[in-house]
């Protein structure tokens, strides 16, 4: 456990698991809350946290300020796990999305985010490295702060070449003021490849990128 200012960077617990939840739904959009998009919440984190929370948690951890969770990294480096269990979880995704649609409860925002998901998430998706584990990092606006990041992101490292994973990767959105090439560069980060994100075109009127970075762990 590792202690800063204000904060504290833990291992993932299982009852940790519903502010992850709702942490992913309420940063999904760039930051910002998923709802503008997308208002199927459920199925949101199902997709993007129920993989590192239930199936490999051992890779997961919080930062919490005074008992409760405001930031998170969860982390996979059992890739051929992680591709079987995004297979297998298909179905209940997709028997999910019709019972909501048969119902009537997706208004026309939630149709056009399931089809840009259908018909375009697959094609603006940018290359990633083979045989490698990979990350994703959420944190609350007010706690959004290198400090914390750095700390999970050490602790998460430190984990991962113990136990001999080759590099990790993680996919961030970038557009022209956040997160440039250079930055990721001077972290000891290798930008390898991005792609214009289309999903939040109509309601962000700026250029989004889809941006894989990687490091070497050996």
């Amino acid at each position: 456990m590792t202690e800063r200012a204000k904060f504290i960077t833990r291992p993932y617990r299982p009852e940790d698991r519903d502010a992850i939840r709702t942490l992913c739904c309420e940063t999904g959009f760039l930051g910002e809350p998923i709802d503008s998009v997308f208002s199927d919440q459920k199925l949101f984190a199902d997709y993007l946290t129920s993989y590192y929370t239930d199936w490999e948690p051992e890779s997961t951890w919080v930062g919490e300020v005074d008992g409760e969770v405001v930031g998170y990294l969860t982390a996979c480096r059992r890739w051929n796990l992680q591709k079987f269990w995004s297979i297998a979880i298909l179905p209940k995704l997709f028997a999910r999305v019709l019972s909501q649609l048969l119902c009537g409860r997706y208004d026309a925002k939630d149709r056009k985010f399931i089809r840009w998901i259908l018909l375009q998430g697959w094609r603006e998706l940018p290359v990633t490295p083979k045989r490698s584990a990979h990350f994703h990092f959420n944190a609350r606006k007010e706690h959004r702060r290198m400090n914390m990041m750095r700390d999970l992101l050490v602790t998460m490292l430190d984990e991962l070449q113990k136990t001999g994973v080759p590099r990790i990767y993680g996919q961030m959105a970038t557009f022209e003021t956040k997160r440039s090439d250079r930055l990721f560069e001077y972290l000891g980060w290798k930008v390898i490849d991005k792609k214009r994100v289309t999903k939040y075109q109509d309601v962000f009127h700026r250029e989004v990128y889809l941006t894989t970075i990687v490091k070497e762990l050996r």
